[in-house]
């Protein structure tokens, strides 16, 4: 059974590959397996992929943004929520590069570790096609071009 449990605004389990900066607010093992939330903190834009497995929710703090969800582009700002079901492709990108944050709540929980396989390749230096790939396929991520 889950703890109650509070994280402050910089705090979380910090990741970063390819130049980008994450935080898991929550994981897997903080909520009993109910959610998760990662922080993009400096954040690279994501092309267009689906997921097998989890649903996400984006909440938008800082920034301008543009979400295509299925066929459907949404401009969205700070206080936006955009959801993006598993199997819907989708992408990201930032108005103004490499500026804004957002969280995204993932469900089920597990995603966040393909955040951690990446970090951990970055730091051993295998970071490249073959990690994203690797990581890809284990969970669930089908990259659209």
């Amino acid at each position: 059974m889950p703890h109650g449990f509070a994280v402050g605004r910089e705090e979380g389990e910090p990741l970063r590959f390819s130049d980008a900066s994450f935080l898991v607010k929550a994981s897997a093992e903080t909520t009993g397996g109910s959610f998760s939330i990662i922080e993009e903190i400096a954040p690279l834009d994501t092309p267009r992929h689906v997921h097998a497995h989890e649903d996400e929710l984006f909440i938008v703090l800082e920034g301008k943004h543009e979400f295509t969800v299925g066929d459907t582009v949404y401009d969205v700002g700070p206080g936006a929520v955009v959801f993006a079901p598993r199997g819907v492709p989708h992408s990201h990108r930032r108005v103004v590069p490499r500026t804004g944050r957002f969280l995204t709540l993932v469900s089920p929980t597990g995603f966040e570790g393909f955040f951690r396989e990446l970090s951990e390749s970055e730091q051993d230096g295998t970071i490249g096609p073959e990690a994203y790939a690797r990581a890809s396929e284990r969970y669930g991520v089908t990259w659209l071009g």
